[in-house]
């Protein structure tokens, strides 16, 4: 499966597709774009779909990169979820949930915290 559009991606969702791969995921789907929102990527754990938003921060002066995902952009999250299912009736039955990959820092201080079920 491929995305809706073609996006230039961030070396922080390679580095979180490698996390989640690292942990028993299977990447469905990347960058998936719809004309209200993008899912960084849409993957599978065992029977379940999950759409994971990946957030960067170099360091958590201002906040923490979770904190970033507000309710207008999980509303935007949900609305590119719901077209992805709608054109992808194979996964339409499977039950879904919303993760966070937060990332802060660079180089080998880099760290990679997945919140499951994040909203």
């Amino acid at each position: 499966m491929t995305s809706a559009l073609t996006t230039k991606r961030h070396w922080s969702e390679d580095l979180a597709l490698e996390y989640l791969v690292s942990r028993g995921l299977r990447l469905v789907c990347r960058n998936y774009r719809t004309r209200r929102g993008e899912i960084d990527l849409v993957m599978r754990d065992m029977g379940s779909l999950i759409f994971v938003e990946v957030r960067y921060r170099s360091s958590t002066a201002y906040g923490r990169p979770e904190e970033t995902v507000g309710l207008k952009k999980q509303g935007r999250l949900r609305l590119a979820a719901r077209h992805f299912l709608a054109h992808h009736p194979e996964c339409a039955l499977d039950p879904c949930r919303f993760d966070i990959l937060a990332i802060t820092g660079h180089g080998p201080d880099k760290t990679s915290r997945w919140i499951p079920n994040a909203f």
